[in-house]
């Protein structure tokens, strides 16, 4: 007897309980904050995380409005693409969008520029005036299970000290889905409702939700160079140099951030489900293989999060 069509409706229907059950965590994480916080905020670049993070707001207190502003720390070498896209999401939706400027960070002479031209590891420091600037109590982030370490070892409710700084020895039990947000004056908690999620359950429910991303995500020409092994997007932020030939190539990003360090990946999936496809053949992480500022050291990430960064 063929078996396969029973198997088939088997393995579809644990995948939709498999993502209910993430959207579930998820929706009662935002649930609990609004009620325990008095000032809460969503990080939100356009990224594919924070795109999600968002849907699960709307899903969390429909049909009421999102409780919750948004916060995005803009590096000034963004994908314009996801500019676009952050904007007009923000205008559908009716939302309140606050926006830390690295470039005037800059330009006034709080922050110099790097000589490598990067500027994610300069966004620390105009998220703390923001949150700070603000009272922000609690601060959702997209970080999820399988991202880079420093990541992946959050907790849910992640305790911020009066500097901002994490310590990972003061981590509190998260049993029976059961959230600690105490904290002192001064003091704040990072909250990431993604934490139990790896970056195939995201595009995963993404398919199932049918919902709208930047088109960076999927395959199309860009005129790219190498360096480091990745390939990066031309532009004004200080690449390519001379012995870096720029070239057109069908290429889609994982994931996005500042264009001077987030890499593309040659690919032909210019469909949702071809990139699902794609990330479950993958062995390697989307971080690990697209962000230039995690490779700085071994620890890179976990001494930004200790400064303060996510």
């Amino acid at each position: 007897m063929n078996s396969h069509p029973v198997d088939l409706v088997a393995d579809h229907s644990a995948a939709l309980s498999h993502l209910d059950a993430l959207e579930s965590e998820s929706v009662h994480i935002f649930r609990e904050v609004a009620g325990e916080f008095e000032r809460p905020v969503i990080l939100f670049s356009g990224g594919k995380d924070s795109i999600v993070m968002l849907h699960l707001a709307l899903k969390a207190f429909a049909p009421a409005p999102v409780p919750f502003a948004l916060l995005h720390v803009d590096t000034g070498h963004n994908f314009p693409e996801v500019l676009d896209y952050r904007d007009r999401v923000v205008a559908e939706r009716g939302l309140r969008l606050h926006v830390a400027s690295v470039q005037e960070y800059i330009d006034d002479g709080r922050l110099r520029e790097r000589p490598d031209g990067t500027r994610n590891p300069l966004q620390t420091v105009p998220l703390l005036d923001a949150i700070e600037s603000h009272r922000f109590d609690a601060v959702f982030g997209g970080g999820r299970r399988d991202e880079e370490k420093a990541r992946a070892k959050e907790r849910v409710f992640s305790l911020r000290d009066e500097f901002s700084q994490w310590d990972p020895r003061r981590q509190r039990p998260e049993l029976w889905q059961l959230y600690n947000g105490r904290h002192a004056p001064g003091e704040h908690v990072r909250v990431f409702p993604l934490s139990n999620w790896t970056e195939l359950d995201v595009w995963q429910y993404i398919a199932r939700e049918k919902i709208e991303l930047p088109a960076i995500y999927y395959a199309h020409e860009r005129p790219v160079f190498r360096r480091s092994g990745m390939w990066l997007t031309a532009g004004d932020w200080g690449g390519p140099r001379e012995d870096e030939p720029v070239e057109v190539r069908l290429i889609r990003y994982r994931t996005v951030g500042d264009m001077s360090c987030t890499g593309a990946v040659d690919s032909d999936a210019t469909s949702i489900e071809a990139v699902i496809a794609e990330i479950a053949a993958s062995r390697l992480t989307e971080r690990g293989a697209t962000r230039a500022d995690d490779k700085l050291s071994e620890a890179a990430m976990e001494d930004r999060k200790r400064e303060g960064y996510f």
